[in-house]
């Protein structure tokens, strides 16, 4: 008797240590929707905006109109991870907002922010080759340094996500397509796991 208890408080430390320096309440349900959020946005952007037979410059106004659906799938993606984390926080009894959140944002936002500014550096340069494949890596990147900060394998979407962005690299003209596969179905094939496995717990 005295050994189950034991070994139940140790299993309530182990569980309570967890919780203080792990972020729990990521959404599956969330990943899945950024997903389908990134495949609309790229099938808007292929069939209404890029030019057929020609370069995308930065000075057109196709141009300006891809970077506004860039910025809507990732304010989409954003929101609604918001919304359904703290939902599922709420429904949990978790904290949304404590230390251990801060520490995933930053470590998070630091290669994101850095792979933004220094492709926006390259578009200004009029370097678009290397688009696509730079966003997936930098992404990956950015995921896998916060996995550190959160449960569940999203190290391997990161890890995932830097791949194909070297493989992008070696085929620069197949960027687009890379991108939706990167975004769209790896978002999907990600959080259908862990929706999934939500539902099983």
């Amino acid at each position: 008797m005295e050994q189950k208890k034991y070994i139940d408080d140790l299993s309530e430390i182990k569980n309570l240590m967890q919780r203080s320096s792990r972020f729990l309440s990521l959404s599956g349900l969330s990943g899945i929707l950024a997903g389908v959020y990134a495949i609309l946005g790229a099938i808007i952007g292929y069939l209404f905006f890029l030019p057929k037979g020609e370069y995308l410059v930065s000075s057109s106004w196709n141009f300006k109109i891809i970077v506004l659906l860039l910025i809507s799938v990732a304010f989409l993606s954003v929101t609604t991870g918001y919304l359904l984390t703290y939902k599922k926080a709420k429904k949990n009894n978790e904290k949304i907002w404590d230390i251990t959140t801060k520490r995933l944002l930053v470590s998070f936002l630091v290669p994101l922010v850095t792979g933004g500014i220094y492709i926006l550096i390259k578009l200004n340069s009029q370097h678009y080759g290397l688009t696509g494949s730079l966003m997936l890596i930098f992404y990956g990147l950015a995921l896998v340094n916060a996995s550190k900060y959160t449960l569940g394998n999203i190290k391997y979407l990161g890890y995932a996500e830097i791949v194909l962005g070297l493989v992008c690299a070696a085929l620069p003209g197949y960027g687009f397509w890379f991108w939706i596969v990167g975004f769209g179905f790896f978002h999907i094939i990600y959080g259908s796991l862990i929706y999934f496995k939500e539902k099983q717990a």
